[in-house]
């Protein structure tokens, strides 16, 4: 069954959500939670053959495609040569295709398409005194807190990078010394370098 369900808000594409359109969201999730009765039993579909085959279709394409990356090498040298990209640009494009030639129906796109106005979304806009107080915190952190810790906390990360260990315990030292996510992100990449995704059509 599902074990947690998240309804986007129509405009998350486009900006951060409204209050409006948040709140379409929730009601949603709370129509299928309350009116449809589905949470009253703890699998509602269980035993339908037909979700049943769904389920081990999908389990053995998963395990196909382990198989397939093991071969190559596994996730890292999938990265690498560009094959896993490759695999998520094919799927792309057949699911594209599929659109346009009406194999997969997509409500409003492809099937019960409206010949009238687009829909027009008022989208949030954050007011510019918002970001000019978040840069004034940020320059009152930086300039009150201890110079000496952050170069410390960072440079003990950097070593650990370096390492087998977890780095997990000296990224939030990090934190409780009020480095930023930039520079945690700075002190890492001085180790690992800078992913650069290869671009495959």
């Amino acid at each position: 069954g599902t074990q947690s369900l998240h309804t986007n808000s129509m405009d998350e594409t486009l900006a951060l959500p409204t209050e409006e359109s948040v709140q379409v969201a929730l009601r949603t999730q709370q129509i299928l939670a309350y009116e449809t009765g589905v949470p009253n039993v703890i699998d509602p579909l269980g035993g339908s053959y037909y979700v049943e085959t769904l389920t081990t279709e999908l389990e053995r394409e998963a395990e196909q495609l382990f198989e397939e990356i093991a071969e190559i090498g596994g996730v890292v040298r999938g990265l690498e040569t560009g094959w896993l990209q490759r695999k998520i640009n094919e799927s792309a494009a057949r699911q594209q295709w599929e659109i346009e030639q009406h194999r997969r129906v997509i409500v409003g796109v492809n099937e019960f398409v409206t010949d009238g106005p687009a829909l027009e979304i008022e989208l949030l806009k954050i007011a510019e005194e918002t970001e000019r107080e978040q840069a004034q915190r940020m320059a009152k952190m930086r300039s009150t807190r201890d110079s000496a810790l952050v170069e410390k906390r960072l440079s003990a990360l950097r070593e650990a990078a370096g390492t087998s260990r977890n780095l997990m315990p000296y990224i939030l030292d990090c934190a409780r010394a009020y480095c930023t996510l930039y520079e945690i992100r700075a002190a890492m990449e001085t180790v690992f370098g800078a992913y650069r995704e290869p671009v495959f059509f």
